[in-house]
């Protein structure tokens, strides 16, 4: 027999008999059958992802609902208690509402003291205007620079900046007052408005935003046209940065206004102290200030914080979303 017939046998015999199922991709093919037969069929499939989404969706509602009533208590408390009539501040329900003398509350807060409460609320509002202006400056430029020039040491510096943001100011503030008192800043409003001008989160924030929201095609052109590079920076980068440095303002804004430890240490005059610095005096002074002069003062030492972000809401969100759609 010839190896040609041979090789025919070979063939025909692993073909098996005539009308056999194959045992090769048709085979698994009928086996993949069977699998999707057992699946559920597509409507089962999507209401079960349906369902999930909802569970998903209730969970996160529920969860930010607690979180929401758990920041939320405190200025409901805050704002019962200042409307009560005077005196009257930690009597009765304090989750609603018992009497409405908020007005002649705010006269008689006004009146304590010579009316030193609006001194304090009006340096807070010079300190942290002053202050978020200056730091959302350098933080723009530098964030800019960082992003949009290729410079030696660019990567060491923005890793210094990256550990200045994990480190807690309140380390710096024993030596920042050590550094004032050698230099004549005690009871000088510069003690607290430079520390104030150097926001490194702020660098951050804008470095990222720069990096992604400035083309640098439009730089070229800008340069092409004979711009310079600080013309560049003021014509186009800052509108192109505008919902960042909104956003850097409002951070900046809220912990100067919220600062206490540095103000409290450098500022020795009642004239010069913040409102945080002063109702904490107040406060530790039960004999001299009536305690429900604390609460309603701390009520009206929150609205410019609410006005701020009601006002500039719409460029925060933006800015808090940057690089999240590229």
């Amino acid at each position: 027999m010839s190896a040609i017939d041979t090789a025919g046998i070979a063939r025909a015999e692993a073909a098996g008999p005539a009308g056999s199922a194959p045992n090769g991709p048709r085979h698994r093919a009928g086996g993949g059958g069977e699998s999707r037969s057992q699946r559920p069929p597509t409507s089962a499939r999507r209401e079960n992802r349906r369902e999930t989404t909802f569970t998903s969706r209730a969970t996160v509602t529920a969860l930010l609902g607690l979180s929401a009533c758990y920041f939320l208590f405190p200025l409901w408390w805050l704002l019962v208690s200042a409307t009560k009539p005077f005196g009257e501040q930690f009597s009765g329900s304090g989750l609603w509402f018992d009497g409405f003398d908020l007005f002649g509350n705010i006269a008689r807060l006004g009146a304590q003291d010579g009316g030193i409460f609006w001194r304090w609320m009006l340096n807070s509002l010079l300190y942290c205007g002053a202050g978020a202006l200056l730091g959302t400056a350098f933080s723009a430029l530098a964030g800019y620079a960082l992003a949009k020039f290729d410079f030696p040491g660019r990567g060491a510096v923005f890793g210094l900046v990256l550990a200045a943001v994990l480190v807690p100011k309140v380390l710096f503030t024993l030596p920042l007052y050590l550094m004032f008192s050698g230099a004549g800043l005690i009871d000088n409003p510069l003690a607290v408005l430079l520390p104030s001008a150097v926001s490194p989160f702020g660098v951050y924030l804008a470095r990222v935003f720069a990096a992604q929201s400035i083309p640098d095609e439009v730089l070229e052109a800008g340069r092409l046209d004979g711009a310079g590079e600080l013309r560049i920076f003021r014509s186009l980068g800052v509108r192109m940065m505008l919902p960042a440095l909104v956003t850097i303002f409002l951070f900046q804004f809220v912990e100067i206004w919220n600062n206490y430890l540095l103000p409290a240490m450098v500022l020795g005059d009642d004239r010069l102290q913040p409102v945080t610095v002063g109702l904490v005096g107040w406060n530790a002074s039960h004999v001299a200030v009536p305690p429900p002069l604390v609460v309603i003062g701390s009520l009206v030492s929150i609205v410019p914080l609410l006005i701020a972000f009601l006002a500039l809401q719409r460029f925060w969100r933006a800015g808090m979303t940057a690089g999240a759609v590229k």
